[in-house]
Order: structure tokens, then C-alpha cells, then sequence
């Protein structure tokens, strides 16, 4: 029984970004399974773990935080001044069955049908839109229905980060030939921000097209990472707050080991195998 006058202990804010962390990188897509898991596994390293219930709702109501957290940690990292981004979207299927999933699906009317090209096959869900140093490093982030104009979104993403384009003049961002367009590039160009994409069919050859095939694998290789290392295809979540959190801690498990990796001098920054 707690003393009288005393209130019982909770989780801080830390100890449930901690959690979010671990629960990524330990590779746990269940909601039910992980507050299991850290209740067994992990009570010694907590002052207090509440149950399922109380520790999903406490997460989906900490988005601000958790974007708060990746925003403080991807600035204190060398990558940060990297003044070269790439720009790419990722699926992230939200059911199997378009007939099936509108229909009974929470996540109805946000969530599209739409065409992967990498895996050649079509999909109904989101998609994440990410702005990444070479590094690997997270700077930007958006999550939009499937069929979203990638263009808008990042130009929606410049718009709602104002303090990071200001803190990144004339950035260079490595784009695919979907971003394209006078108005768009324009817009960009008003931004100082310098476009970088392969030409279209119809095109002639852009300037700095000799970048892209020595950049190539290492565009691939930062794709790669958000396709498995980041687990997104198993996200499991079921509503808006629940995919956008498990998104975002997702995020943030990257941003924390690409930091991590950063400080202890590690020649890869964007490997979730930590070398402790």
C-alpha cells in the first residue's frame, strides 16, 4: 500500500519514449504483446509500467512529444548540417482488400489504393514521404493518403518546417523523376532550394546528372532501411492516432541509432544493430 500523502508512481515522459524506442527496435508490432513483454522483461528498468490500455492511449496521445524528441535528437548529430537530402515516399499498407477495407476500415478515406513500383504489385494504405540526409538521418517527415502528388507533400513539409529550411540554406534535395514541374521547381528554386532528379523521357539530360550513378546505391541503401529495417509493412495499426504513432516511434528508433552511431564514431549511421 503507497504511504498515506503519497501518489503512486507513474511512467515519466522519458520512460514512455524509451519504451517506444525499445518496443521498434526490438521489433514488437503487437499492442498487446509489448506491454506484456516490458512488464515481464523490463519492470527493474522502470519506476512503473501500467498496463495495456493505459500505456497505448498514453502513446497515441503522445505524438507532439515523440515528434518533439526526433526533432531535438536528428539536430544533435554531425549529419544535421548536411546540406544534401533525399527526397522518397514509402507504402505503408493499411489492409489487403480495397472493397474489403473501405468498407470496414477506420482508416477509410485517408487511406488510398495505389501502385508500388518496387514491389510491382498494388496496395491499400498510406504512404510515408521522408526528407533524409545521405546519412540516413530523418530531417522531414509526412504521411499522406497513397495516391498524395509527392510534390504537394513536399512542399506541404517546407511549409510546416519553416525553422529547418531557414537553418538549411541553399540545401540540395536528390529526387525521382516524379518530382518535376515549372510551378514546383519554381517554388523550390523561390525557397533556394536546388532540385537534383533524373530528366523525363522528354527531357534533356538535367545538370548534375553524372551525381546519381555514384549516388545510386546509396539512395537504394537508404530506401532499404526504411523498408526493413523500420518494419513498416507490419506496423499493425488500426486507426489514424495508431499508425501515426507507430510510425512516428518507428522514426524515432532511426533517429536514435543514427545518433547513437554518430557519437560512437560507427561508420554506418542508419544500422538499427547497435554495437554496444
Amino acid at each position: 500500500m503507497a504511504a498515506e500523502g503519497r501518489h503512486p508512481p507513474t511512467l515519466s515522459d522519458a520512460e514512455l519514449v524509451t519504451l517506444a524506442v525499445l518496443s521498434a527496435l526490438l521489433g514488437f508490432t503487437s499492442e498487446r504483446r509489448w506491454p506484456r513483454h516490458a512488464r515481464t522483461e523490463l519492470s527493474a528498468m522502470f519506476s512503473h509500467l501500467p498496463g495495456q490500455p493505459g500505456y497505448n492511449r498514453r502513446l497515441r496521445n503522445a505524438c507532439g512529444l515523440v515528434r518533439h524528441v526526433i526533432r531535438i535528437l536528428a539536430a544533435d548529430t554531425s549529419l544535421w548540417s548536411d546540406d544534401v537530402w533525399v527526397a522518397d515516399s514509402t507504402p505503408i499498407k493499411c489492409g489487403r482488400s480495397r472493397g474489403t477495407t473501405a468498407r470496414r476500415s477506420a482508416l477509410a478515406g485517408w487511406a488510398e489504393y495505389d501502385y508500388c513500383a518496387s514491389h510491382s504489385r498494388y496496395f491499400w494504405g498510406l504512404r510515408l514521404h521522408l526528407l533524409c540526409t545521405l546519412g540516413g538521418l530523418p530531417v522531414l517527415h509526412a504521411l499522406s493518403g497513397a495516391e498524395a502528388d509527392e510534390r504537394e507533400v513536399l512542399l506541404g513539409m517546407r511549409q510546416a518546417a519553416p525553422d529547418v529550411l531557414t537553418a538549411h540554406p541553399r540545401q540540395t534535395i536528390i529526387a525521382d523523376r516524379h518530382h518535376y514541374g515549372r510551378v514546383f521547381e519554381a517554388e523550390l528554386t523561390e525557397r533556394e532550394l536546388h532540385l537534383l532528379c533524373p530528366a523525363r523521357q522528354s527531357e534533356p539530360e538535367r545538370p548534375g546528372a553524372a551525381l546519381f550513378k555514384p549516388l545510386r546505391q546509396t539512395i537504394e541503401s537508404i530506401k532499404q532501411t526504411r523498408k526493413s529495417q523500420l518494419d513498416l509493412e507490419r506496423h499493425g495499426g488500426r486507426i489514424h492516432a495508431g499508425v501515426i504513432i507507430r510510425v512516428l516511434t518507428r522514426i524515432l528508433a532511426l533517429t536514435s541509432v543514427v545518433r547513437h552511431n554518430d557519437k560512437t564514431g560507427q561508420p554506418l549511421k542508419r544500422s538499427l544493430a547497435l554495437d554496444t
